[in-house]
């Protein structure tokens, strides 16, 4: 049974999600829809492309990925089906495969354009239901990758630095998203923290100049209310509050300075 999982800033009070699952449903009745989330703030691709990485991997092999945030609707902005270890995706060309193109070689990538596989209508507002929906469904049924469009080896990208800088003393990191709790998650990969073989290392680290101290195992390390550094369940280094909000302790993904030393 194939799978076909939804990423999207529909929210859940408007008909939105359901008419994509309605368009899917009726091309490939069979298919399996798993909600990966409805929640991503509206028009934040970089939330999105955040969201889609860390999913990624975790759905088996042949996975069609749906992710429609898509701001550029309607314009001359094209939308892309990609492949990228073994799962596929349809999503705007607009940023949004940044981070699952920058972590997994890409197998193939093709311009969604042929009409065929689209609904009859399309509306300049809703290129989710009327194109991407109807893509990632005959996809599911089997449709081979190049029936829907020409090969294509241009992606666009969002400016994110992919890896913390390294400095005389440490690291100088960037908040890349934040979740719901207010966690703050960064560029520092753990094995970016890890001390050569034989050496012991212990870092400190700074919010916005302001020490939270070395980094933790888990929240409950720290009294409630307290600031806290650890690696989280993505691999990247976090910053948290036990049980409290550190986006709002310490600023947005934009205004926010990060050094580990």
């Amino acid at each position: 049974m194939p799978i076909i999982t939804l990423l999207t800033d529909f929210g859940t009070a408007d008909p939105y999600v359901g008419e994509l699952k309605g368009v899917i449903l009726t091309i490939a009745p069979e298919t399996r829809i798993v909600d990966i989330t409805h929640g991503i703030e509206p028009f934040n691709v970089r939330q999105a492309a955040f969201v889609l990485q860390q999913v990624w991997s975790r759905f088996p092999a042949g996975t069609i990925h749906l992710a429609v945030v898509d701001p550029g609707v309607g314009s001359q902005r094209r939308i892309i089906l990609g492949q990228y270890a073994g799962r596929f995706v349809v999503a705007p060309d607009n940023g949004l495969l940044t981070w699952v193109h920058r972590e997994h070689p890409p197998e193939a990538m093709q311009v969604v354009e042929d009409r065929r596989y689209f609904l009859p209508q399309i509306s300049t507002t809703f290129h989710g239901r009327d194109i991407m929906a109807p893509v990632a469904a005959h996809l599911a049924n089997g449709v081979k990758p190049r029936s829907f469009g020409r090969v294509t080896d241009r992606l666009e990208m969002l400016p994110i630095p992919h890896r913390a800088e390294p400095t005389e003393r440490g690291w100088l990191g960037r908040v890349i998203y934040v979740d719901r709790f207010g966690t703050m998650v960064t560029n520092i990969r753990e094995e970016q923290l890890r001390p050569p073989r034989g050496e012991q290392r212990s870092w400190e680290v700074l919010v916005n100049g302001v020490t939270v101290g070395p980094i933790r195992s888990a929240f409950c390390d720290v009294a409630p209310g307290t600031p806290l550094a650890l690696i989280g369940g993505s691999g990247l280094l976090e910053i948290a509050i036990n049980q409290g909000n550190a986006a709002k302790r310490f600023g947005s993904t934009g205004d926010t300075c990060l050094e580990v030393r």
